[in-house]
């Protein structure tokens, strides 16, 4: 061996020593595993080495392990809200009560959860306002910059809430908050040239004051048959404002009805029990012990009469009644307190409804359509009080209302007769020095006011 060697150090360059040596101590296939093996230590020491080691990986925190193991969606995976019928003014929201609402469904639509209402109305006694919403209602939610409910708000009517606001305990604590609203006393003014009605809109009355003001003065006037072209009416009324603006109307305090020359006054009058009422000027009560009419403002189709040709039988027949004409549904009126001793079909007087008024009087409504809630034999019912609706039921060519009166058991007729029926309580005498002294302010305000209508409008806020 070592001959060799020192041979081929003599006769050979380096290079071609090195391929001698491999062809002679390697095998073919060793020589091969060789070739691999240099190659991929040529592929390692080509990457390029980084000089600085790699970071230290830290803990996330809590919420963001918590996070990791969420499915994220896409914007095309997230499912549409809904619409939120909100109105957000800096961090409030205002949401109207409407029929279905619940507290829940509300909670949601201000991005609150149900833990949110549970913590809510379980914090007070007084909770259970929630639980009674009513269509109109406005909740009012103050949500904190951590999300929290911070105060909620019901508005059950412009003078009226009820405030809950969150505590240093994480409870909601809860106020009752009732405003006063101003009071105007305002005159109005009106002279009737085709109806009522009419005259009412064009003097800026209301649609409200005008109905009362007919019910204050039905025991006097007839507003079916009693009005005249040329007839006037005064009222003197309130009107509610809060911040300035106008909330509704509150009561007429006096009126006047000149009709056919002659004028009748009423006034408001509260007594020392805190009940009120309409007199005239000598403390006589406004109201009659009945009714003029059983439905409000309506035409009269046939009178009494004991001659009448009746309409489907051809023949002459008495009509011992006062038929109202008028669209089915109308509501129907009790004339008169009492009692109810019939309330079913009857033949030709079809849905019928019989009231008793003490010993002496007794009133039939026909032809109704339906019955109100509640009547029924035995039951009691006030004066002006819904009975029942106008209908066609039995013989009737039409919707209309056949009225009858009877005075001991004998058929009257009403429309001659009403003026002499009693009238209802008169002020007692013990009343009458508070009485006088509450209407004297009342006719001097109106009688001012009939005279310079302008000064019942100057301190009037104006109306939104």
């Amino acid at each position: 061996m070592t001959y060799r060697i020192s041979y081929y150090k003599k006769s050979m360059n380096v290079s071609d020593f090195i391929k001698q040596f491999i062809d002679t101590f390697l095998p073919r296939k060793h020589m091969i595993v060789v070739i691999i093996l240099l190659f991929g230590l040529g592929l390692i020491r080509s990457q390029p080495v980084s000089q600085e080691p790699p970071p230290l990986k830290t803990p996330a925190p809590l919420q963001e392990q918590v996070a990791s193991n969420v499915k994220i969606q896409t914007e095309a995976e997230i499912p549409a809200e809904p619409e939120i019928p909100l109105i957000e003014t800096d961090r409030r929201y205002l949401a109207e009560v409407k029929t279905g609402d619940n507290l829940t469904v509300l909670f949601k639509q201000a991005g609150l959860s149900p833990r949110d209402v549970f913590l809510i109305t379980n914090s007070r006694s007084e909770a259970p306002i929630l639980n009674n919403l009513r269509p109109g209602y406005t909740l009012v939610f103050d949500i904190n910059d951590t999300g929290r409910l911070a105060s909620l708000e019901v508005i059950t009517t412009p003078l009226e809430s009820y405030l809950f606001t969150l505590d240093e305990q994480s409870k909601y604590g809860m106020e009752h908050i009732q405003r006063e609203p101003d009071v105007i006393q305002t005159f109005k003014q009106a002279t009737i040239e085709d109806s009522l009605f009419m005259a009412a809109t064009k003097g800026g009355i209301s649609a409200p004051i005008t109905m009362e003001l007919a019910d204050i003065f039905s025991g006097v006037i007839d507003f079916i048959l009693d009005t005249r072209s040329g007839d006037t009416f005064t009222v003197l009324y309130e009107e509610k404002f809060l911040n300035g603006k106008f909330i509704g109307n509150g009561a007429i305090l006096a009126a006047q009805f000149s009709n056919q020359g002659e004028t009748y006054t009423a006034l408001r009058y509260q007594n020392k029990q805190g009940d009120w009422a309409y007199y005239n000027t000598d403390g006589e009560s406004m109201k009659k012990a009945f009714l003029r009419n059983p439905i409000d403002i309506v035409r009269i189709s046939s009178n009494f009469s004991l001659a009448r040709k009746h309409p489907i039988l051809n023949t002459i027949r008495a009509h011992k009644g006062t038929d109202y004409a008028a669209p089915r549904g109308t509501p129907v009126q009790a004339t008169s307190d009492g009692r109810v001793v019939y309330a079913a079909r009857n033949g030709s007087f079809g849905k019928l409804v019989v009231l008793q008024h003490g010993e002496r009087f007794q009133t039939k409504y026909a032809h109704l359509s339906d019955y109100a809630k509640g009547i029924k034999a035995g039951a009691r019912v006030r004066q002006g009080q819904v009975i029942g609706y106008v209908g066609t039921t039995g013989s009737a060519t039409g919707p209309h209302l056949h009225y009858e009166f009877l005075m001991d058991g004998v058929h009257r007729n009403y429309r001659t007769i009403h003026d002499k029926l009693p009238k209802a309580e008169a002020i007692a005498a013990n009343e009458m020095q508070g009485f006088r002294e509450q209407t004297q302010i009342l006719l001097a305000h109106l009688d001012s006011f009939s005279q310079n209508p302008s000064l019942a409008q100057i301190n009037s806020p104006k109306k939104e």
